[in-house]
């Protein structure tokens, strides 16, 4: 296993995207080449070949110790018999303890001993005491000891990596989304299909409806509506005219478009949100885990018992030999068995229940912190809300559902979201819908077209404006007020009414803030939408704390105000504007229908969308911490018994801890380890 296979280990595995290894390489068209440095299923496999291999070399190790033939009183031996044993001792330490022994290495490098330093002390010390005894030295060996402590750590390892999905890469993922063929125009007008990283600043570029803006520049001729959703968060498409300015990787809804071409490579809006993210991923504090924690106490205590031991027992004029078995005993013990399985078989547990809930946790030590969560922010498209239009109200001067009818009818040929809201409308009130003869589309104003003999206008208020039609003001600017978008709807060239539509408020957002306001936690509204909008969601949803007209690059700013304070806070979002914001809270929770970007910067992802979950986590993550700290007491009290006993404090009664005795003790806290996690609810 290589190096940096290694160095990954320890419970740092989770995070290792966020190890701010060089995830930059930009190549100059901002796209990334990226070096995955190892696959995680890869690293699942290594633990599973290591674990297996080291058991099956086991059984031969425990029939030829001699400690082990004494305890089950039977004898076994040939030839050169304790060669063979040293050899397949080797095997297993440098195999199978080769992971523990890289891991301890760069925890000591970082001066943060933790559970890798703890087992390699043992496994170092075990080994080391034992090959002398091979050639020559007094004593017994500890190699059965050296070889169980290696495959149960081997087996907590690979359990725990198993239900820690891998996470994949989330820069990847934004790269993705910019479209590697652009149509540039030459001097004729004509277009060639070139790859964006071949276009140079001020080239003219063709945008077709439904196609995706290569680069960011400015529009030099045509009109259309843009959706920048996935960007910006803004819930509108955006309409836009010559002279304005479009953003690489948005989408072109109506119109054709032609761009000049502004920013290129590093400068472009996609490429910086990518680097927020990678800065915000690297400054995430590689908060310790748990089990990492208690670890680390156990090595001091360990090398400071086996010290203390050692001098003891040669102060009261023991023979060397003697005082360093009994050193060698309480450094091995000092490492329980039950230590490497406390945590894993919790977190196999608690991922499988959390999974079966909806919630895929990605990176383990966020969610064990989320139980001291106390501000839950909220972006609002899409997350608070469902990112799709519906019709809130209907102000008509026509009976019934007429003025839904024939709005309705002319919207069936348009392509924009607020169509599609009219007609899911329509079809909830059953309305059968007419033809419609000689449709056109304004952009950036409305449709037209003839249902059922009538000529139908479905226009937008600029238009009104322009014409100079009247309507009903107030019952507008209410509406307007709302943050709501409205259509005007004029048959044969007079009003008849409006429709107004707003993004539609998910009713489990408002359970879920309500929830989280009995637990104390606040519930803040970021978001990229107008003021207006932003207010009458809050509204709705009882949310007090409203951020609004948020540019993307200052969502994480946004976040970090809150942090300030000292509140620890989670970011729920589901676009890319929101990834780099997940990235820096101290838990990104992201919306499982949201963009791949938001899914993969997340520690833990909302498979259901469900807002609710928020808090499932938050309880979730409370049981899980109280499982593990009653199972690394379990471990640590089977320490707490045995290290006296080994270090020899009942000596002078003629009690040792003789280490058979100390390997059933040993096996009964794993046993009680074990059987406790699988209580987790």
């Amino acid at each position: 296993m290589d190096e940096k296979h290694s160095e990954h280990e320890g419970h740092e595995h989770e995070k290792h995207e966020h190890d701010g290894h060089d995830h930059h390489e930009h190549s100059n068209d901002g796209h990334h080449d990226h070096h995955s440095h190892h696959d995680h299923g890869d690293m699942v496999e290594d633990f599973k070949r290591r674990f297996y291999i080291s058991l099956i070399l086991t059984v031969p190790i425990l029939i030829l110790s001699p400690m082990i033939q004494e305890f089950f009183s039977f004898e076994f031996s040939f030839p050169y018999d304790q060669y063979v044993l040293f050899g397949l001792s080797t095997v297993v330490f440098f195999y199978g303890g080769w992971p523990f022994l890289t891991g301890a290495w760069s925890e000591l490098k970082q001066k943060e001993p933790g559970m890798m330093t703890l087992i390699g002390l043992a496994i170092v010390v075990a080994y080391g005491y034992s090959s002398l005894i091979i050639f020559g030295w007094e004593g017994k060996n500890f190699f059965w000891e050296l070889a169980t402590l290696i495959d149960i750590m081997l087996l907590g390892h690979w359990i725990e990596m198993k239900s820690v999905m891998g996470a994949s890469n989330a820069l990847q993922e934004l790269v993705k989304l910019m479209p590697n063929e652009a149509h540039r125009l030459d001097e004729n007008g004509k277009t060639e299909d070139v790859k964006v990283d071949e276009l140079e600043e001020n080239d003219l570029v063709l945008v077709k409806p439904g196609e995706k803006v290569p680069v960011d520049g400015t529009i030099t001729d045509g009109k259309s509506a843009i959706d920048e959703s996935m960007l910006t968060g803004e819930s509108v498409p955006v309409e836009k005219g010559e002279g304005e300015e479009v953003i690489g990787g948005s989408i072109n809804k109506e119109g054709s478009l032609t761009i000049e071409v502004n920013n290129l490579g590093e400068d472009t809006y996609l490429s910086k949100v990518i680097n927020l993210v990678t800065e915000a991923q690297q400054s995430k504090s590689r908060a310790q885990n748990f089990a990492d924690r208690a670890a680390k106490w156990l090595f001091y205590i360990a090398l400071g018992a086996g010290i203390t031991t050692f001098i003891v027992w040669l102060a009261f004029g023991f023979a060397f030999d003697v005082a360093i078995e009994r050193m060698v005993t309480v450094m091995v013990i000092a490492c329980p068995h039950a230590l490497g399985l406390a945590a894993p078989l919790v977190v196999a547990r608690s991922t499988a229940i959390s999974a079966k809930q909806g919630l895929l946790i990605r990176n383990r030590t966020q969610f064990e912190e989320a139980r001291r969560i106390d501000a839950v922010i909220f972006d609002k498209t899409g997350t608070l809300t469902k990112g799709e239009f519906g019709v809130t109200d209907i102000i008509s001067e026509e009976k019934d559902n007429d003025l839904l009818f024939y709005a309705a009818s002319v919207e069936q040929n348009s392509e924009h979201p607020l169509a599609r809201g009219i007609l899911t409308k329509a079809e909830e009130e059953g309305l059968q819908l007419d033809q419609v003869k000689d449709f056109e589309s304004f952009t950036g104003q409305g449709l037209r077209g003839t249902v059922d003999s009538r000529e139908v206008k479905v226009m937008s208020p600029g238009y009104m404006k322009e014409k100079e039609l009247s309507y009903d003001q107030e019952a507008f600017q209410k509406l307007s007020a709302e943050g709501k978008t409205v259509v005007f709807v004029l048959i044969d060239d007079e009003f008849k009414g409006m429709i107004a539509l707003a993004d539609i408020v998910r009713d489990s957002a408002k359970e879920a803030v309500s929830e989280l306001k009995e637990r104390n936690v606040r519930s803040i509204m970021l978001t990229g939408d107008n003021q207006k909008v932003a207010d009458w969601v809050a509204d709705q949803l009882g949310i007090e704390e409203v951020y609004a007209e948020v540019m993307p690059d200052q969502k994480s700013d946004q976040v970090k105000k809150v942090q300030s304070g000292g509140e620890r806070v989670a970011m729920t979002g589901d676009g890319i504007n929101d990834a780099p914001a997940l990235a820096t809270a101290d838990l990104g929770i992201a919306i499982g229908s949201g963009t791949d970007v938001a899914v993969e910067t997340a520690d833990i992802v909302l498979v259901k969308s469900n807002p609710k979950d928020i808090v499932s986590i938050l309880r979730l993550s409370k049981d899980t911490y109280k499982k593990m700290v009653q199972n690394l007491w379990w471990a640590a009290g089977y320490n707490i018994v045995a290290i006296p006993l080994a270090a020899g404090v009942l000596a002078p009664v003629g009690i040792v801890l003789s280490p058979a005795v100390g390997a059933v003790l040993m096996s009964l806290s794993t046993v009680v380890v074990a059987i406790n996690a699988r209580l987790l609810k």
